[in-house]
C-alpha cells in the first residue's frame, strides 16, 4: 500500500491521538498490550562487549520495565535470568559466575543460563528440591555483536532472528554500540521517522556554509537542498514488516533529492542519509522503562571494511548518529546538564548550540517530556510517517490483545533492508526511486 502527503497539505485533521492511544503506545511493562507486543519479538539487550569473557562478571539488564542479570558461562553462553535466587531472593548480580553457572554468595545455589538450579548445598541430597528449582530464563542469541533476547511466551517457541543486514556483513564492516535516552522509547523513535526536522535541527547558523561546521554533513549540495526546501513531500510504502518512507525535496535541474527511511516493527529504523557507496546507518529502540530507552546503533558497509579513521571518529562521537559517551553508555550532553548548549555558538555557527546530531536529536526529543503528551499536537502534512507508525503500533498491539499473533516477527528474511538517499528525475515515482536505488520497491537487498 503506498500512502503520501501533498505539499498543501497543512493541516491533519484526522491524526487527533486521545489520552488513551498515548497510554496504549508509551507503556511497555509487564501484562500492558503493548508490552506484550513487543515481547513477541527478540530484541537487543546488551552489547556482547559486555559480557566479555566465559565467567566474566554478569550485569544488570532492565528491559520492558523488568529487572534481569545476563551472564556469560563457562562455556561462552550467555544467560538472561531474573535476578533473585529461588531460596531466599538474594540479588544474583552479586553471585559468583563459575564452573557453568551462576553460583548465589548466600547460600551456594547455582544456576545455569536456563535457569536450572544445579547446586543446592544446603539441601539433603533426598529432597525433592533436586532438579526441580528453577528461575525464570529467556532464549537469548549473539547477532551483530549483540546479545538478543526473546521475553514472550515461555510456552511458544521463539521466531528466527531479524536478518538486518548490518549483523550478515563481517565484523569488519560494522560498528555497533549503544546510547541511553531519556525520555520514552516512542518520541525517540518518532524523531527518526521525521526527516522534516533536518531543515532546521541539524543546520548550520543561518548564512553558514555547511563546510565551516563540523557538525554538518560534508556535501554542501545537500544541506543546501535541505535548508532551502523545509516542505518535503512524503510518500509511504508498506511492506511486509513495517514501512519505507520517502522524502523528496526540490533540488538542482529540475530534479529531486529523496531521502529514504525505513521502519521495521516494532523499533528498528534505517536512516536517510546514505548516498551511493556511502556506509549505513541504523538504530533499534528498545523501553528500559516507561520513561528511558536505550538506543542501539550500528553503521556498516556492505563492500568494504570500516577503517581505524572511520572508527576512531564513532568512538569520539564524530558522525551524526553516535553521540559522546560517557560511563555506562550515557551520553555526555544529556537532559540533565541541557545537553551543555552553547547559546554563543546557537547565535553564531549552529542551529541550536549543541554539538552533535544525535545530542540535538536527543534535546528535542527529551524536551516533549519523559513521556510526550500527543493529545495537545497539532500535526502537518509532514508528519504523515509519525501517524502512520502510531497506526502500525497500535493496530498490532490491539490484534494482539484479541489474539491475533503478529506475522512480522516470523518473517526473518524480510528485516534485510536498506535506505538511503538519491537523486531523480522529478516525473519519477518513490517506487521507481527505490527500485533503482535498492534493486526493489521496499528497499529490501536481493
Amino acid at each position: 500500500m503506498c500512502w503520501s502527503a501533498s505539499r498543501r497539505g497543512g493541516e491533519n485533521r484526522h491524526a487527533v491521538f486521545t489520552a488513551a492511544e498515548n497510554e496504549l503506545l508509551t507503556r511497555t511493562g509487564p501484562r500492558t498490550a503493548m508490552g506484550e507486543y513487543f515481547r513477541r519479538f527478540w530484541l537487543p539487550v546488551a552489547l556482547s562487549r559486555e559480557l566479555p569473557a566465559p565467567d566474566s562478571p554478569p550485569i544488570r539488564v532492565r528491559v520492558l520495565g523488568e529487572p534481569f542479570i545476563a551472564f556469560r558461562d563457562s562455556a561462552g553462553a550467555v544467560g538472561l535470568v531474573e535476578p533473585r535466587c529461588a531460596h531466599r531472593g538474594a540479588d544474583l548480580f552479586f553471585g559468583r559466575n563459575e564452573e557453568g553457572g551462576l553460583r548465589c554468595i548466600y547460600h551456594g545455589w547455582k544456576y545455569d543460563v536456563g535457569g536450572r538450579c544445579l547446586e543446592l548445598p544446603n539441601v539433603p541430597a533426598g529432597s525433592a528440591y533436586h532438579g526441580k528449582i528453577a528461575i525464570r530464563a529467556c532464549p537469548t542469541r549473539e547477532f551483530g555483536e549483540l546479545v538478543w533476547a526473546y521475553l514472550g511466551p515461555a510456552d511458544r517457541e521463539p521466531p528466527d532472528l531479524p536478518q538486518l543486514e548490518f549483523g550478515l556483513v563481517p565484523p569488519s564492516h560494522r560498528y555497533v554500540t549503544k546510547r541511553l535516552q531519556q525520555c520514552n522509547w516512542a518520541q525517540s523513535m518518532e524523531g527518526a521517522l521525521d526527516t522534516a526536522h533536518f531543515s532546521f535541527l541539524h543546520m548550520p547558523a543561518p548564512g553558514m556554509k555547511a563546510n565551516e561546521n563540523p557538525q554538518a554533513a560534508a556535501d554542501e549540495r545537500r544541506i543546501r537542498w535541505l535548508r532551502h526546501d523545509p516542505l518535503p513531500q512524503f510518500t509511504i510504502l508498506d511492506h511486509e514488516v513495517g514501512f519505507a518512507i520517502g522524502g523528496s525535496r526540490k533540488a538542482d535541474g529540475g530534479e529531486l533529492y529523496w531521502r529514504a527511511t525505513q521502519f521495521m516493527l516494532p523499533s528498528h529504523s534505517i536512516t536517510p542519509s546514505a548516498m551511493p557507496g556511502e556506509t549505513y546507518y541504523g538504530y533499534t529502540w528498545v523501553p528500559v522503562d516507561d520513561e528511558s530507552c536505550w538506543i542501539y546503533v550500528y553503521a556498516w558497509h556492505p563492500e568494504r571494511p570500516l577503517g581505524a579513521e572511520e572508527r576512531a571518529r564513532y568512538d569520539k562521537g564524530g558522525y551524526g548518529q553516535f553521540a559522546e559517551l560517557g560511563p555506562g553508555y550515557v551520553p555526555l550532553r544529556n537532559r540533565t546538564n541541557d545537553y551543555l548548549i552553547d547559546r554563543e555558538e546557537q547565535k553564531h555557527r549552529s542551529f541550536t548550540g549543541v554539538r552533535g546530531i544525535a545530542e540535538q536529536d536527543a534535546m528535542a526529543q527529551d524536551s516533549q517530556g519523559l513521556i510526550a503528551d500527543r493529545t495537545s499536537e497539532h500535526l502537518s502534512a509532514t508528519d504523515i510517517a509519525i501517524v502512520r507508525f502510531r497506526q502500525a503500533m497500535l493496530q498490532g498491539a490491539r490484534a494482539l490483545a484479541e489474539g491475533t499473533e503478529p506475522q512480522a516477527p516470523r518473517r526473518a528474511a524480510a528485516y534485510r533492508l536498506r535506505a538511503g538517499g538519491a537523486l531523480a528525475p522529478a516525473e519519477l515515482p518513490f517506487e521507481e526511486v527505490m527500485r533503482r536505488r535498492f534493486g526493489t520497491a521496499a528497499g529490501r537487498v536481493p
